[in-house]
């Protein structure tokens, strides 16, 4: 899965983003819900590579306030080196959730996030875009916030 433009030019990242998923509900209909993240995300890292997509688990990302480094943050995953994973194992997605992945976004400059929560039994996401790349997020799989 190493092509990711469209005809037009364009970032296709659909493709992406749907093979992403794909992996994510492989791994809730064969654990089901009540893991810690870390299990999970242990699952998808082996899914997404079987599906033959490039994964990078847990990399550090320098965090600049006025040219200064004043943290690290550490994403779950980016697959594709194009797509952020943030994963959840908890009752329900929030706000906080959704700001934690924008910022994620905001940090790296990568136009596309994916919230996804495996603590309940059907897996709840939330596709994310760089605030500076869309005005709104899509809401593939409605959640409250």
């Amino acid at each position: 899965m190493h092509d990711r433009k469209r005809h037009d030019g364009q970032d296709n990242f659909s493709e992406v983003t749907k093979a992403i998923l794909g992996c994510c509900f492989e791994v809730i209909n064969t654990l089901g819900s009540g893991f810690v993240e870390s299990v999970y995300r242990n699952a998808l890292v082996i899914a997404l590579i079987d599906n033959e997509l490039e994964v990078s688990a847990e990399r550090g990302f320098g965090v600049v306030f006025r040219g200064r480094k004043i943290g690290i943050f550490i994403p779950d995953l980016i697959v594709e080196k194009q797509v952020i994973v943030e994963l959840k194992s908890c009752e329900y997605l929030t706000g906080e959730h959704q700001a934690q992945l924008i910022n994620y976004l905001a940090v790296t400059d990568l136009s596309v996030g994916l919230l996804v929560n495996f603590g309940k039994r059907k897996l709840e996401y939330r596709r994310v875009h760089h605030p500076a790349h869309h005005a709104a997020c899509d809401h593939a799989n409605p959640v409250p916030f």
